[in-house]
């Protein structure tokens, strides 16, 4: 039986440049659908937020780039919280999946792993 489920992700950027946040993003969007094997059709939704410091590309277009074109995209500014993680670009999937939710693998890759210190060890890349 598939479930619906929600699956997070974080990457961070070195640059507020076009080209580093349409390729961060895909790296993020292909490791999460790699590790939960999800490919469009098990796609609902996607959710990006930005911090306030990345202005120069929406990653929805990361998305739309890799060919996921049926898939309802939205993309938000994150909280300006004093100290956060700056060049942040986080993502939630909604996905139909057979994985439980203690199978499901969020992903935080390259500095956004500190925003998770309790998946580094399994799920976090660099």
């Amino acid at each position: 039986m598939d479930l619906v489920r929600a699956i997070r992700g974080a990457v961070t950027v070195a640059e507020n440049n076009r080209e580093h946040i349409i390729a961060a993003t895909k790296r993020l969007l292909s490791e999460l659908m790699r590790r939960n094997n999800l490919c469009e059709d098990d796609l609902i939704s996607m959710l990006f937020t930005v911090t306030t410091d990345l202005d120069q590309a929406f990653p929805a277009q990361a998305a739309r780039e890799m060919g996921l074109v049926e898939t309802p995209l939205m993309c938000a500014t994150e909280i300006a919280v004093p100290g956060s993680l700056p060049r942040c670009i986080r993502v939630m999937i909604h996905c139909h999946s057979n994985l439980s939710k203690r199978e499901i693998q969020h992903v935080y890759l390259g500095e956004a792993a500190a925003l998770r210190p309790d998946l580094a060890g399994s799920e976090a890349d660099d």
